[in-house]
């Protein structure tokens, strides 16, 4: 799916059976924390207003974390309000304090290579177009020029430091042996900055953001009041996490990205197909735009016929055409089909298959000179052990290559039996699997 696409984002909506979008974002589960209830959404039920949510490029990409914002002012956006996009090129050179330890600083050059990056993903999920197009815009605007002594004397002097170290972040930091820099501590005024820049300039009344920046939302509303006299708000959503409590989003110590380069879409698919039972429908709540008769229904298949696992193929096709496209999303779940004998590996396109192949056994083989076995190929991808057990499961006719079943034992193979000339997907039995990429020859 191209950037942008108008098309593709008019088949979006909010779903009517609620009474506002307040009560929708309650429903689905985006609200934790926020300012004043019943302002909110008396303001979200009247007049467009004008809302916001920051982005710091301290990576390439982002992830489902930021997913959950981008959503977030999606719905605000179709709900008629007016969304501006922030992408910090001043706080992503600073970072917002974590929970363990000082981040490293990237070069102003990194950073500025990362803001363009975030800018093109998040014009993917918001509409420019019509009487409510978004807003991109980039704080270093406000800050680039902006001398030490005007922050301390414009801005630094409305910040108490009592109420600073208070906030949850920076009292663990301080509790903690390595304590926090004068520069991480910062970073809420920064924050706070920005949110009185965006009311100055484009009349800006609403921030949201994860629940854990709270400190940070607050320091903007406080700030707003103090200098313009004027009582803003912000949301605050829940952190994701799994029915087991552990972390959402992590695969094997790695974040899912929103780049295609970083966790592809086949594997970004694999992520949500995943989904465990008791986890589908809040996903399918806080990731989709299906309403909630839609969602209901899903609900009760979990219950009553879970191992046919609808809901999770439902959210795989939701979220995967949501970033990455329908086409990408039908690759797919093509190749998967494809790896387990039920579509042709020819068809897959290298990126793909390659894609799926690492979330295999994966071997790679530097030299098929000499030719290889199917023996050789089972051994090698660790689906057997030895090559006498091997050559049992040939005997009893369970090794395929590339979905062939291979009933010689000493049959050979080289590259040009190889997929695009670089790979080959080894089974035993039906659901077994293994990969083999064929690397070049130095010598």
């Amino acid at each position: 799916m191209s950037v942008n696409n108008e098309e593709f984002l008019s088949r979006q909506t909010n779903d009517p059976s609620f009474e506002n979008i307040w009560q929708e974002l309650q429903w689905r589960g985006l609200i934790q924390v926020s300012t004043d209830e019943a302002k909110l959404e008396e303001a979200l039920s009247g007049d467009p207003i004008n809302y916001y949510c920051g982005f710091d490029p301290t990576a390439a990409s982002l992830h489902l974390g930021h997913l959950v914002q981008l959503l977030v002012l999606r719905r605000l956006q179709l709900a008629g309000h007016y969304p501006v996009a922030l992408v910090g090129g001043a706080t992503g050179l600073i970072g917002d304090p974590r929970q363990t330890n000082e981040r490293s600083l990237n070069t102003r050059d990194t950073v500025e290579g990362w803001v363009d990056s975030l800018r093109t993903q998040i014009e993917h999920y918001l509409s420019f177009e019509g009487d409510n197009g978004a807003t991109m815009v980039n704080n270093l605007d406000w800050t680039g020029g902006l001398s030490a002594l005007d922050f301390l004397r414009d801005i630094g002097k409305h910040f108490r430091v009592g109420t600073m170290i208070r906030k949850e972040i920076v009292a663990s930091r301080l509790d903690s042996d390595e304590g926090i820099s004068y520069t991480e501590f910062s970073y809420q005024v920064l924050q706070g900055m920005d949110f009185m820049e965006l009311y100055r300039r484009h009349n800006v009344t609403l921030q949201t953001g994860g629940s854990d920046q709270w400190g940070n939302l607050t320091s903007g509303t406080e700030l707003v009041r103090k200098v313009e006299g004027e009582h803003v708000h912000a949301i605050g959503t829940p952190l994701i996490t799994n029915a087991d409590g552990t972390k959402f989003g992590k695969s094997e110590g790695n974040a899912i990205w929103l780049n295609p380069d970083m966790c592809s879409p086949y594997t970004f698919y694999q992520f949500w197909l995943n989904t465990a039972d008791a986890d589908v429908v809040e996903r399918l709540k806080v990731f989709t735009f299906l309403g909630r008769a839609k969602i209901a229904e899903y609900e009760q298949k979990v219950a009553d016929e879970p191992f046919r696992r609808e809901a999770q193929r439902r959210l795989a096709w939701e979220v995967t055409s949501l970033v990455h496209g329908e086409d990408q999303t039908q690759r797919a779940i093509d190749a998967s089909a494809a790896l387990f004998g039920r579509g042709e590996l020819e068809s897959i396109d290298e990126a793909t298959l390659y894609a799926a192949g690492s979330e295999l056994p994966m071997a790679e083989q530097t030299d098929l000179g000499n030719a290889m076995t199917i023996i050789d190929l089972l051994v090698a991808t660790g689906l057997e052990k030895s090559k006498s057990s091997a050559r049992r499961t040939v005997g009893d006719g369970g090794a395929y290559l590339n979905n062939v079943k291979i009933q010689d034992p000493e049959q050979v193979f080289t590259k040009a039996d190889a997929l695009h000339g670089k790979y080959f997907v080894v089974r035993r039995g039906r659901k077994n699997l293994g990969f083999i990429n064929l690397i070049p020859n130095e010598n």
